[in-house]
């Protein structure tokens, strides 16, 4: 009972994508803005400082709205670091491909903690 009280604000999936992943979720519905003006998506670009792409990861997994955290694979390898520090079960962080740069297995943070419990 605690845990789901704990989680019951969690309504939103935040986005650290490029701009065609983050077109289609927007068109799908995930866009959200809040009363203080900020956003549930950052558009990651050629010119987007890596310190901009941390700074928004960070605050989107301590945001207690959010209850899943995509971002794209070849942008979460600019802040690789960071991702693979982040061990919390909410938001939950999942990496997903891009239109551009194919999903690798072997370079999933998650998918490497799964096999290590599963000793593989």
């Amino acid at each position: 009972m605690a845990a789901s009280t704990a989680f019951k604000d969690r309504n939103l999936i935040a986005v650290i994508g490029d701009e065609d992943s983050i077109t289609g979720l927007l068109l799908a519905g995930v866009g959200h803005v809040n009363e203080q003006q900020k956003k549930n998506f950052l558009v990651v670009d050629s010119k987007t400082p890596v310190a901009t792409i941390e700074s928004t990861f960070n605050e989107y997994t301590e945001r207690k709205d959010i209850a899943i955290l995509l971002i794209n694979q070849h942008i979460a390898e600019k802040i690789r670091p960071t991702v693979d520090k982040y061990t919390k079960a909410f938001p939950t962080l999942l990496e997903i491909p891009s239109k551009d740069h194919p999903y690798d297995p072997s370079k999933d943070s998650i998918l490497k903690r799964v096999q290590k419990l599963f000793g593989e």
